[in-house]
């Protein structure tokens, strides 16, 4: 005989379209994408009417190629963000997204209604992830509008070798280098997750996986740590330059996605682990 209440279907419980107007609604939502979006217009004045805008077309720095063209200026805006906005936006999606729950003392409530451990966890990744790709997406093809639009659509051009590559034949690379970006996030979305379930506070998350990332990145110049330096989870994080090459080098790509599934996969299923023997109280 079934002791569940009549209607009661925990399959049904918390939709992923209420959590997702749930979060958008939130102000820091509205205020990080506004702040992605707006970046690469506020490169292109720095371009247009820095001190410095007439640049040496000659160099092959690819700072120095970003004025190339729409192609060269979405490279150039995801290579300077990717170090730090984006790890912020991730970590801030996926950090905030129980911790801040448990900080309102709603996360019990919502346990109450009740909405299965695993199933509130679940939603609550499916849509931190949904929410992190949006914004690891939304800065390259801002720029590549932006730069577009200021610097015309022309071939690209190779930073370090200065070879030409048809605007045409690099499209379904751009593609692949965004995928990447959001593949090497992983590791911060899912340190951030495993904080989030841990703290009631979202900061202390947030901050947590952007300090892993930085501590990567030190350990990553420290060149006595030899071969261990391919385990960190920056150390890839830039090699998606190499699928822009004429003759493209996925490599370090492949060796990147491993890592960060690796990583990913084992921190989740710690959070999760974590979350069904928590004794919430907030």
């Amino acid at each position: 005989m079934s002791t569940g209440a009549i209607g009661y279907a925990p399959g049904h419980t918390l939709p992923l379209r209420v959590e997702i107007i749930r979060q958008f609604k939130r102000r820091r939502t509205l205020i990080m994408f506004g702040l992605l979006m707006a970046l690469p217009w506020i490169l292109v004045i720095a371009f247009q009417f820095g001190p410095g805008n007439n640049n040496n077309q000659n160099s092959l720095r690819l700072s120095d190629l970003a004025t190339a063209g729409g192609l060269n200026f979405a490279a150039f805006a995801l290579s300077v963000s990717a170090s730090f906005l984006l790890v912020v936006a991730v970590a801030l999606f996926c950090g905030d997204t129980v911790a801040s729950e448990a900080n309102w003392s709603s996360l019990r409530y919502l346990l109450a209604a009740p909405i299965p451990r695993d199933r509130l966890l679940r939603q609550k990744l499916i849509v931190a992830l949904g929410y992190s790709a949006a914004a690891v997406t939304v800065v390259p093809l801002m720029a590549l509008l932006a730069g577009t639009i200021v610097f015309g659509w022309n071939d690209i051009t190779v930073p370090g070798t200065g070879e030409i590559i048809p605007a045409g034949d690099v499209l379904p690379k751009f593609a692949i280098v965004i995928g990447y970006a959001m593949v090497s996030n992983l590791v911060v979305a899912a340190v951030a997750f495993l904080l989030s379930v841990s703290t009631d506070s979202p900061l202390g998350a947030v901050g947590g996986a952007v300090g892993l990332v930085i501590v990567s990145s030190i350990l990553q110049a420290v060149e006595a740590l030899g071969g261990l330096r391919e385990f960190l989870p920056t150390f890839w994080n830039t090699a998606w330059l190499d699928a822009l090459a004429p003759v493209p080098d996925y490599s370090g790509m492949i060796k990147g996605v491993a890592v960060a599934l690796t990583y990913a996969a084992i921190l989740i299923a710690f959070a999760f682990r974590r979350f069904r023997r928590k004794d919430v109280v907030s």
